[in-house]
């Protein structure tokens, strides 16, 4: 065996790069670590509920981590036979909002696994 493919054969030169494998195997461990991680998170998130109200607590919308909204509440005083608009826009506004928190609290929980990278979660 020349010298050059003995010193590949003890890891050395190839892709390796002069021990550069171990790097490689500890970036592959953090890399399936970040991900059991996030998918542990993932699995968190859709077990929790996010509420969110409008018209000052007129409409309370409660959705899950699933994006599914599993509570809605009314106050009798906010239905008007005579403004169905309004009771409208606010079932809708309170729902987009507990829905925008289910969000920012996924995100802000992914940022802590992934150190702030943004993988698009």
């Amino acid at each position: 065996m020349n010298e050059r493919m003995s010193l590949m054969a003890k890891g050395f030169g190839g892709y390796g790069g002069g021990g550069g494998g171990g790097i490689n195997m500890n970036m592959i461990r953090q890399a399936q670590k970040m991900q059991q991680d996030m998918q542990k998170m993932q699995a968190e998130l859709e077990t929790r509920e996010y509420s969110a109200a409008s018209g000052g607590g007129a409409v309370t919308a409660t959705v899950t981590g699933k994006r599914l909204l599993s509570s809605l509440k009314i106050d009798p005083s906010a239905v008007d036979p005579e403004d169905v608009e309004m009771l409208q826009d606010l079932i809708m506004a309170a729902v987009n909002e507990a829905l925008r928190t289910s969000e920012e609290a996924a995100s802000a929980s992914m940022q802590k696994i992934t150190g702030g990278m943004n993988f698009g979660f």
